[in-house]
């Protein structure tokens, strides 16, 4: 499988293989911290690769051995009083919402340290991979402050009210085992090798599906954790029915019947 670096990029490594596109942090020495640029960086990667058809999906992977991503860079925010903290955040709330909307699964991969906004930035993503070094957590709270890019909420919605306030209110940090067992991961493996062969493993099996299917899936499930009852059964039906105007849904019930592989386009 041939692999394409993409070059502009001077905070992130990005680089695609196949029909995954590889988004990794590379700020090793601060643990990966993300700074404005890395935050603004970071959504431009996955935009572009949103709009390149052959990439089917997405994985944003921290560099070296010790960290998926520590969250904000703590150095460039500490003096900022409440102005400068509601434009710096906005980024951040723009960076979760891209990737929450595009229309591609997004697999977070977690080594090392993954806590404040790599923990936040994991509840924005749609898979959840992680080894058992990986610590998550959402520590704010012992300096001084709490999330303030929608974790609290999104937090809530994944684990629920008791274990999203114990989270919270205690600052403590979770283990890769144990953010599987409380809905924080997807799955746990040993090493960060096995962890990127994992993502490889996911995003084969991901691309084997259709496309726009995948897009209606994601959307719906958004969009249930979210709305009303009501309001969320009526999205998932026009996605439905949208589905039935496509190619994709051709060929795939085709190939049902005719009992061999299907072959999606993404029309």
């Amino acid at each position: 499988m041939s692999t394409r670096m993409r070059d502009g990029y001077e905070t992130l490594n990005v680089r695609v293989a196949g029909n995954l596109g590889w988004a990794e942090l590379n700020r090793p020495l601060v643990l990966n911290a993300m700074n404005l640029q890395c935050i603004r960086e970071l959504q431009a990667a996955i935009e572009a690769f949103d709009a390149d058809p052959e990439i089917r999906v997405v994985a944003i992977v921290g560099a070296g051995e010790r960290a998926f991503t520590a969250g904000a860079d703590i150095t460039e925010i500490h003096d900022y009083g409440q102005l400068e903290m509601e434009h710096y955040n906005r980024h951040w709330l723009s960076l979760f919402e891209t990737i929450e909307g595009i229309r591609k699964p997004v697999i977070a991969a977690a080594h090392g340290w993954a806590t404040g906004g790599g923990t936040e930035m994991s509840l924005a993503c749609d898979f959840v991979l992680c080894t058992e070094a990986a610590r998550f957590g959402l520590a704010e709270i012992n300096i001084g402050v709490i999330p303030g890019a929608g974790a609290a909420v999104r937090l809530t919605r994944w684990v629920g009210r008791l274990k999203a306030k114990e989270i919270l209110m205690l600052g403590r940090t979770l283990t890769g085992p144990e953010a599987v067992s409380v809905g924080l991961a997807n799955r746990c493996v040993a090493t960060r090798d096995d962890l990127l062969a994992e993502v490889r493993a996911l995003a084969d099996e991901l691309a084997s599906k259709a496309p726009l299917a995948l897009a209606a899936a994601k959307a719906s499930v958004n969009i249930a954790a979210e709305a009303d009852q009501r309001t969320g059964i009526e999205h998932e039906l026009n996605e439905f029915l949208r589905l039935f105007a496509t190619e994709d849904q051709k060929e795939g019930m085709r190939a049902f019947l005719e009992k061999r592989a299907p072959v999606y386009t993404g029309r």
